[in-house]
């Protein structure tokens, strides 16, 4: 399956991080978790906070995203315990 590169977006909206099966067509997920998870961990400041960007807008930069996950793996090699 090829995924498309999010990553190189300004930008990521939730689906993109999370995925989203029911989109035509699906989205794939960088990260396969559920929503529930990914709010508490930003509430637990283990996961970059996200930008309000309007009303009813909320993005994360692709930058913090793509960060944070070399670091859960860099944790994993190393022997660490990743989230």
């Amino acid at each position: 399956m090829n995924y498309p590169n999010y990553l190189d977006a300004s930008f990521l909206r939730l689906p993109q991080i999370i995925g989203n099966p029911k989109a035509n067509p699906p989205v794939p997920p960088l990260i396969p978790i559920k929503k529930s998870t990914l709010w508490a961990w930003v509430k637990a400041k283990q996961f970059p906070p996200p930008i309000k960007i309007g009303n009813r807008v909320t993005v994360w930069r692709s930058e913090d995203v793509e960060k944070w996950m070399r670091e859960q793996i860099e944790r994993n090699q190393s022997g660490q315990e990743a989230l």
